[in-house]
This record gives C-alpha cells, sequence and structure tokens, in this order.
C-alpha cells in the first residue's frame, strides 16, 4: 500500500495523472481512512479531469474535518471545473477565509465570482 501511494505521488508530480490515479485508487482501496491517500487520490482525479469523482473526494474530506483548507480549494476548483460556479463559491470562500495569504485561493474565488458576475 505504501508503495502504491509513493509511486502514485511521483507520477502525479511527474504530470501522470491518470496513471497515478490507478495506483492511488488501490491504495485508497487498501487503506480509505488514510486522509493523505484520498487527498492524493482527489487530486490525481482532479489531473485526470475527472472531477465529479475529485469533488466526492474532496467533499468526503471536508466532512471528516470541515477545517480542511486545501480540500476546500480543491472541492471549488473540481465544482468550478463542471461549471457548478454557485456551488464552488463557498468552499472556495472559505478556503480563503481560512488562508488570505494563499494567493491561489484568492485568485480562484475571484474567477468564480466574475464568472457568476457576467452571466447575471
Amino acid at each position: 500500500m505504501y508503495e502504491w501511494y509513493t509511486r502514485g505521488l511521483s507520477l502525479l508530480r511527474s504530470g501522470s495523472a491518470a496513471a497515478a490515479l490507478q495506483l492511488l485508487a488501490r491504495a485508497a482501496d487498501a487503506e480509505p481512512d488514510s486522509r493523505a491517500i484520498r487527498e492524493a487520490l482527489a487530486r490525481a482525479q482532479f489531473g485526470a479531469r475527472r472531477f465529479g469523482d475529485a469533488a466526492d473526494s474532496f467533499r468526503s474530506i471536508v466532512a471528516d474535518d470541515p477545517a480542511e483548507d486545501y480540500a476546500l480549494f480543491g472541492l471549488g476548483l473540481a465544482l468550478s471545473r463542471m461549471g457548478d460556479f454557485r456551488g464552488a463559491v463557498e468552499p472556495l470562500a472559505l478556503a480563503a477565509a481560512m488562508r488570505p495569504d494563499n494567493k491561489d485561493y484568492a485568485n480562484a474565488l475571484r474567477h468564480v465570482r466574475a464568472t457568476l458576475a457576467s452571466r447575471d
């Protein structure tokens, strides 16, 4: 299980999200309570453009720990990639409020809000 996780992370870092997804899914099946594995799996799902799966994975992490800012950010990004900009606002706003120094969080929130404003 640990080898699947470390190899999956290595593949993810090298830009091979689809390959990482296979290994990290196995690791998550073997160790479903590991938040680190679930987060890596969510990142791989996002990178492989499986945004619905990524949103579900990030949502599961947030359900276990509502103060997990990175999972909130990932959830918001996944929802926005699926076109659910209204749904993306809350998790992105929470992540940005928790980490006001994080420019990625603020930029994602600004982008979602601007998209909504242009559609209204």
